[in-house]
């Protein structure tokens, strides 16, 4: 924008330039101002002389119809630019000198609008990141909020809305973003030394730096500071220039205005606004005197009209007479009344108002600048000289001394004084040689009367000399600079003559003075005074040029002040002073007539060397300038003359437009500037607040219609003051209320109550995501005042209730609506990409859409209902985390609206009803024997058992009922299935442990496969980590699954496939969290009884194999345990893990049964122990029975001697019996290793070790004991004292306590061997190496 202080030539270079594109198309393209107004809006006669050259036309008629289109829409328009121009005069004028509003300071910041490309940008960004092309390090829960973030947010479609409607700011992403991930932040689990808080900053901080991207975060926070700044506060220039922009004036046409007006003089512009109101006051009087009233709701309201309208301009009065005349003065202002208008106060008053001379001192700063003294050429060069100064009445200064041959200052001296007319003396002196002088000499004098309108650069003043100085032509230089008060508004010699005042014709020293904004006085002064000789207050007095007046000698150019009675003729020496004074008085009078001066002023030579002589001031120059272009209609018009409320409509139009197309998300609300410059329009020219506010609901409703974002809080602020207003309850004053501004209140609330329950229905879309933040509680709140009959009766609660209901319930048939589409949209792309034929045309595609859509399978509709039901979670979740804030204040509590809590959950069961429907229809067209549709149940289920509000709701407790059936069945069927598997699979069980068959053959299915059983799922194979949400029969086909659950295990396949199922079949109960407590504990009552059943009927199963097994195996030292053995002892182990898992009850009869099932499983395992030791004591008695032909007295044994001793001469006769013993100790030590390795409970193992020994230590000493009386063989002694030893040694390395080791019997046996042995040694000669003593080196070399 051009500087209003540009030079004159360069302004008139620019407005020369300008015009020519103003006067340009003369060929009717457009009209020019000056053109229209001498032609009265005519076409330019070129456009005629064109026509009738041209030849003549088939169809007359239709181009003269289209040429009268033209012509008029041309017309229109440049009556509209006219309009505009008219109202950009009013606007600067409120600009340049308001004096009823301030730009508001304590209104919200404004945030930076996203637009469609910022939200591209930041979509790419954040994608960027996700693919990993960012160098920000991040874990992976912080890239699964973002992920979520960008999936759930950034791409909806409603944001994408929302920044098209120009209400979405970063601000709004960043709160979004902070309040879905302080959930996720929450949820994270404790970490020493690190606190929630500093996770969440990191996270935001890490957001901020993806938001930002490459950007220089400099710049950014360099440009939001300087943009909050012109969103806080605008200076004129900058207010200018956006009312340019608004009413679409041109720069050139602004300079022309502002110049013509004056703008920057601030005296004209008060003279302007006193003037105003003046015209207003007749205008009242006028329509009091005419009874032209607009239409009132009451009669009674027209003669309240009259006052209103006098007491509004009263306020102004005062408002502009509390407007300091001058800034930092230090006078004060005289609170004075207009008295002379008739109309507001009695001229009786007249001398109450009558200024003193005291009333106008005015106080003058002046700066005397002494520079040099010139022609001091009598003294000698190095005498000292100096200057004093002093101004009549004040203090003296004196200046630096210097030499004679160089008196040069430039020293400055300020001084106050009172008078106008000061004398201001400066002396010059040298010091004196004497030594007696008591003074120095002075050699000049100067004696000046400055006035603030004497020129201010130094020049030559010609001294008075002393006797003492023989220079003849002595001058000083100096400057003398006298500012002009404030309140002094124009000076200057004037010759006056008037009746009561200046009774003779003289010429005086002349002083506007201005007392308060609405007193003037014209002084005059003598020199050295402070007080006016006399003085004219010039109330009621107006001013005109006037001719030369006969008799009257001196001056050239005459003007006069008239008055009532009086007549005061005042002339001054040239024409450009009389035009100023004129002026100056013309201001000052606030007289509606404008003077008009009766010569012509010269034009600027633009083209000659030197600028011509003015004999008129640069004003009226300006104002030719503007007249000449045709703005002279504009800033002459009458502002009492227009319809301010259509104007102000136009103007209040245009500055919304202008600020929903700014950067910034104002959401409807002006800037401070806007609201300023609006404000001081309504005040100034008397447009009503009803009037405003009605007409800014009805553009604010415009855009909203338009898809604008608009904030309910600024829609309720104006609701809210007409409301006030039309009820009479005066918000701004006004008590009178026009029928049309009723009529018009009535058809904007009910517009507004539709456009309110629409917002409510569609609040997921008008709101989306809780933004704006607190717009859906300010929308209720509304909508509650809406609803109000007037302004004092609350409506009632129910009522609002009923409506807000009825909202709600359109709401969920839209939101279920949409998330439909939604689904089916998605579902279509889904079969689109995994179709085979994707790569063909469309049409086919579209096609083989189609066929495939007509042929749902109950499989499919299953699949799309719960994709449908994970939608629905997401919109009820998102309703509860964005939307239910509206029930809570901003101090937390629920007062406000506690009742929308209870609405919002009868929307959420309307809502799920919807979905009901829908889930009913693709259930039922489901097999009886599938049980693919318990995951649908699990995701409402545990979605709504989670839910305070919703949990046993109608939709929950119809979902129990719908499932409930199923899941009884689907129990009936495992258990029966799981029966007849542990029946057929042990008797077809080969006993063998499942890691061996898992490791040796592991693609071979095991035995109880392919079982003919009902139809019932299968079990999944479980992955190790991961919980199995569905249960289903097994499948051996793939048995990697057991060791990832049953890592030591070495159960049956039988057993395994049991327990994986009770266990599987559990989890899945318990997974189910069924929400009803007493179904639920009916359900793991059932469970755990079951599982009871199923592990008693294992248990029995496997101690009568056990049983069986042992039976059928061998009895002599052959016998070795086998895999299968130890494979029964681990079912009986899992049975007891597995019985403390599944069957663990804390109720009286099944923790009762529990123990028996825990009784039952001891007394199993110890018959199997006490099997497996009869065993081993049948193998040893074998033992025993075999050397037992050796006892002495017997055939075979004297028969064994002889033999062994006869052939013992001819050959090496092995060790008889030596082979019983090695096998026995093999088969012990094998027995023992097997038994350690396979079986995986130690107690079991220590168990059946204790009792394998104390009983065949049993069997020995009863052996023993039977042949008290008989010597043993040797070869019974050597094989007995082998056993005796190897078992010994043995058992106590598989841990055996020595208790047990070395008891009685232990002790009997061993006594009698070596007693043996001994008794051996003396009759046979020695034992060949076999001792009791030395059993261990013997092992040593058996080893």
């Amino acid at each position: 924008m051009l500087d209003p202080s540009s030079s004159e030539e360069e302004s008139d270079g620019i407005v020369e330039e300008e015009s020519k594109e103003v006067t340009a198309p003369q060929a009717g393209s457009r009209i020019s101002p000056s053109r229209t107004s001498e032609s009265s809006g005519g076409l330019a006669p070129s456009s005629g002389g064109r026509n009738s050259a041209r030849p003549t036309s088939p169809s007359p008629s239709a181009a003269s119809e289209q040429e009268k289109e033209e012509v008029e829409k041309l017309q229109r328009e440049e009556e509209e630019r006219k309009k505009k121009l008219q109202l950009y005069v009013f606007v600067m004028r409120c600009v340049a000198y308001p004096f009823n509003a301030k730009q508001p300071t304590d209104m919200a910041r404004r945030q930076q609008k996203i637009t469609k490309q910022q939200l591209q940008q930041t979509k790419d960004r954040f994608q960027a990141f996700l693919n990993g092309d960012t160098q920000i390090v991040a874990d992976e829960a912080f890239i699964n909020a973002v992920q979520s973030y960008y999936e759930v947010f950034l791409k909806s479609d409603r944001v994408a809305k929302m920044v098209q409607s120009g209400g979405f700011s970063a601000n709004d992403c960043r709160e979004v973003f902070k309040r879905h991930i302080e959930k996720r932040v929450r949820s994270l689990p404790e970490i020493d030394g690190l606190s929630k808080e500093t996770v969440l900053s990191s996270w935001m901080a890490k957001f901020d730096t993806i938001y930002r991207g490459d950007e220089d975060p400099r710049k950014a926070q360099q440009r939001m500071t300087a943009s909050a700044a012109s969103e806080l506060i605008l200076s004129k220039d900058q207010l200018y220039e956006m009312f340019q922009n608004i009413l679409g004036i041109k720069k050139f046409e602004h300079q022309l205005l502002y110049q013509a007006c004056q703008l920057d003089n601030l005296d004209e512009q008060a003279a302007q606004i006193r003037r105003e109101l003046d015209g207003r006051l007749q205008m009242a009087d006028q329509i009091a005197r005419g009874g032209k009233f607009p239409k009132f709701v009451s009669k009674e309201m027209e003669a309240m009209y009259i006052e209103e309208l006098k007491s509004s301009v009263n306020q102004l009065m005062a408002n502009l007479e509390s407007m300091p005349v001058s800034k930092g003065g230090e006078f004060k202002l005289q609170k004075l009344k207009r008295g002379h208008n008739t109309s507001i106060i009695d001229m009786g008053q007249e001398d109450e108002n009558t200024l003193s001379k005291s009333d106008v001192v005015l106080s003058f700063t002046l700066e005397v600048v002494i520079m040099e003294v010139q022609g001091l050429k009598s003294l000698a060069p190095n005498r000292i000289v100096y200057c004093t100064m002093e101004v009549e009445g004040g203090e003296k200064l004196q200046t630096d001394q210097a030499e004679a041959s160089k008196p040069t200052w430039g020293t400055q001296g300020d001084f106050t004084t009172t008078h106008p007319l000061p004398a201001v003396k400066v002396k010059l002196f040298t010091e004196s040689t004497g030594v007696l002088a008591l003074e120095d000499k002075e050699l000049g004098r100067v004696v000046l009367h400055p006035t603030p309108n004497s020129p201010k650069q130094s020049e030559l003043h010609k001294m008075t000399l002393t006797k003492a100085c023989p220079d003849h032509d002595l001058k000083i230089k100096l400057a003398i600079r006298m500012d002009k008060p404030q309140n002094m508004k124009h000076s200057g010699y004037l010759w006056a003559f008037g009746k009561n005042v200046w009774k003779r014709w003289k010429k005086r020293f002349f002083v506007l003075v201005q007392v308060s904004q609405y007193t003037f006085a014209m002084c005059s002064y003598r020199e050295k005074k402070s007080e006016p000789q006399e003085l004219l207050q010039l109330d009621g007095y107006t001013v005109d040029y006037t001719d030369p007046q006969p008799g009257l000698d001196g001056g050239r150019a005459f003007f006069n002040a008239v008055k009532e009675g009086d007549t005061v003729i005042f002339a001054s020496d040239d024409e450009q002073d009389r035009i100023l004074w004129v002026q100056a008085m013309y201001r000052a009078t606030g007289q509606s007539h404008k003077p008009v001066p009766p010569t012509q002023v010269q034009k600027l030579n633009s083209k000659g060397g030197a600028s011509a002589q003015m004999d008129a001031p640069i004003s009226q120059f300006y104002a030719d300038r503007a007249q000449k272009h045709g703005m002279d209609e504009f800033i002459s018009a009458n502002p009492c003359s227009f319809d301010h409320a259509s104007l102000f409509q136009m103007v209040q139009r245009l500055t919304l437009d202008h600020r929903l197309n700014d950067t910034f998300c104002c959401l409807g609300w002006f800037s401070p500037g806007q609201v300023f410059v609006l404000d001081e329009y309504c005040a100034r020219n008397g447009v009503r607040g009803c009037h405003r506010h009605l007409c800014y609901l009805r553009d604010l409703l415009e855009r909203a219609d338009n898809g604008a974002m608009i904030d309910p809080t600024l829609l309720h602020y104006s609701f809210a003051f007409c409301a006030s207003h039309v009820h009479g309850n005066r918000p701004d004053g006004l008590s009178t209320v026009k029928v049309d501004e009723k009529e018009r209140f009535e058809e904007i609330k009910e517009r507004l109550r539709v456009i309110l329950e629409n917002q409510i229905i569609h609040f997921r879309y008008c709101f989306p995501f809780g933004r704006p933040e607190g717009a859906l509680k300010a929308t209720l709140s509304l909508l509650e005042r809406v609803l109000m009959k007037d302004i004092v009766t609350p409506v009632p609660q129910e009522e609002v209730k009923g409506v807000i209901r009825k909202c709600l319930e359109q709401a969920a048939q839209l939101n279920y609506q949409r998330i439909t589409e939604y689904a089916k949209i998605e579902g279509k792309k889904r079969e689109m990409y995994e179709h085979p034929v994707f790569c063909l045309a469309s049409q086919v595609m579209d096609l083989t859409i189609q066929n495939a859509g007509r042929l749902v399978t109950p499989a499919k509709k299953l699949e799309e209902t719960i994709r449908l039901a994970e939608l629905v979670i997401e919109v009820l979740q998102q309703n509860q985390e964005h939307h239910a804030e509206a029930a809570v204040t901003s101090s937390g509590d629920q007062s406000a609206f506690a009742w929308w809590t209870d609405l919002m959950v009868e929307h959420a069961e309307n809502f799920l009803a919807l979905y009901a429907v829908d889930m009913d229809a693709a259930l039922e067209i489901q097999s009886p024997e599938s049980w693919d549709s318990f995951p649908l149940f699990q995701l409402l289920n545990d979605f709504l058992r989670t839910d305070y509000h919703l949990c046993n709701g109608k939709f929950h407790k119809h979902l129990q009922d719908l499932y409930a059936p199923l899941v009884v069945r689907y129990v009936d069927l495992m258990e029966s299935s799981i029966a007849q598997s542990i029946h057929r699979g042990f008797e077809r069980e080969s006993w063998e442990p499942v890691k061996s068959l898992t490791s040796n053959l592991p693609n071979v299915n095991l035995p109880n496969v392919n079982l003919q059983i009902p139809k019932v799922p299968n079990l999944p194979v479980p992955v190790a980590g991961l919980s199995v949400n569905l249960p289903q029969m097994p499948s051996f086909s793939t048995p990697s699954w057991m060791a990832a659950i049953y890592d030591s295990d070495n159960g049956s396949g039988t057993s395994e496939d049991l327990f994986w199922k009770l266990d599987a079949l559990q989890t899945f109960i318990r997974d189910l969290h069924w929400p009803e407590e007493e179904f639920a504990k009916h359900l793991e009552s059932r469970i755990q009884l079951m599982s009871s059943d199923m592990i008693e009927n294992c248990v029995k199963r496997t101690r009568m194999a056990f049983e069986s097994k042992l039976t059928k195996s061998s009895r002599s030292t052959d016998f070795r345990i086998s895999p299968t053995i130890c494979t029964m002892f681990n079912v009986m182990v899992d049975a007891k893990d597995q019985s403390a898992k599944l069957c663990a009850m804390e109720m009286g009869q099944e923790k009762q049964y529990h123990s028996q099932i825990d009784d039952l499983i001891e007394e199993s395992v110890k018959d199997m122990i006490q099997l497996l030791v009869a065993k081993f004591v049948v193998i040893l008695e074998s033992v025993l029975a075999k050397i037992s032909r050796y006892d002495e007295g017997t055939l075979f044994s004297s028969f064994l001697s002889f033999t062994v001793k006869a052939a013992s001469k001819y050959v090496d006769v092995p060790k008889p019996g030596m082979d019983v013993a090695d096998g026995y100790v093999t088969f012990v030590r094998h027995s023992q290793d097997m038994l350690r390795d396979k079986v995986n409970e130690e107690v079991y193992i220590e168990r059946l070790f204790d009792q394998w020994y104390t009983a065949t230590m049993n069997l020995l000493g009863t052996w023993l004991t039977e042949r008290m009386d008989q010597q043993l063989h040797v070869y019974q002694l050597k094989i007995l004292i082998r056993i005796a030893k190897k078992k010994y040694r043995d058992f106590r390395l598989q841990g055996v306590l020595d208790s047990t080791l070395n008891s009685k019997l232990y002790e009997t046996v061993r006594n009698r061997l070596t007693l043996e042995e001994a008794t051996a040694s003396v009759r046979e000669g020695g034992m060949q190496g076999i001792s009791m003593k030395d059993s261990d080196e013997e092992d040593e070399e058996d080893d």
